[in-house]
């Protein structure tokens, strides 16, 4: 395992300790509000990390609004390719969500460059389940997360593991599952 990997990621004021570097996190629930707001505290980057979102129905001046809201300078510290509005500075638009394999080598991009800007960067899919609906082939779906998001295709980890946590956000409850 490396030592970026060893690393734990500041969630904020989320009421769960510290996430493993390399980990996946799933939120669900039935609260939109709650799983946005979870969403932001957990990929919003800390002043010496980076971060790359897919926003598949939100604008991607939206999304860096929202990051700057939970972390003052999150949004200049990330790129967004949305599904929706205008390209701007650190915003990529695509025309179709469901064109995984070009929707996956571009992110795949910003990925990587968030890695040569920072050691530390954080990435995340909002609304991954748009990406579900326009997409084809569901097991293409899976394909494109597991290049992206997985543990081991972005940053070193150790074994696998899985748990299950219960996470509170201003008193709503949205369900985090990981995977590290």
């Amino acid at each position: 395992m490396s030592a970026v990997a060893s690393e734990r990621f500041d969630t904020g004021e989320l009421a769960i300790d510290g996430i493993e570097s390399g980990t996946s996190v799933l939120l669900t629930g039935d609260d939109p509000d709650a799983l946005a707001e979870a969403f932001y505290r957990l990929v919003a980057p800390a002043p010496e990390e980076e971060a790359a979102v897919i926003a598949t129905d939100t604008q991607g001046r939206t999304i860096k609004r929202e990051l700057n809201r939970v972390e003052s300078g999150a949004g200049d510290r990330t790129s967004v390719l949305a599904g929706t509005g205008r390209e701007s500075a650190g915003v990529q638009c695509v025309d179709d969500i469901g064109e995984l394999t070009g929707l996956g080598m571009t992110f795949s991009s910003m990925i990587t460059e968030a890695q040569r800007g920072s050691g530390r960067f954080r990435s995340g899919i909002m609304l991954c389940s748009s990406v579900c609906v326009e997409a084809d082939d569901i097991r293409s779906v899976y394909r494109m997360l597991n290049s992206n998001f997985l543990p081991g295709s972005v940053v070193a980890t150790g074994s696998a593991c899985a748990r299950s946590t219960r996470v509170s956000t201003s008193g709503r409850r949205v369900r985090a599952s990981s995977r590290g």
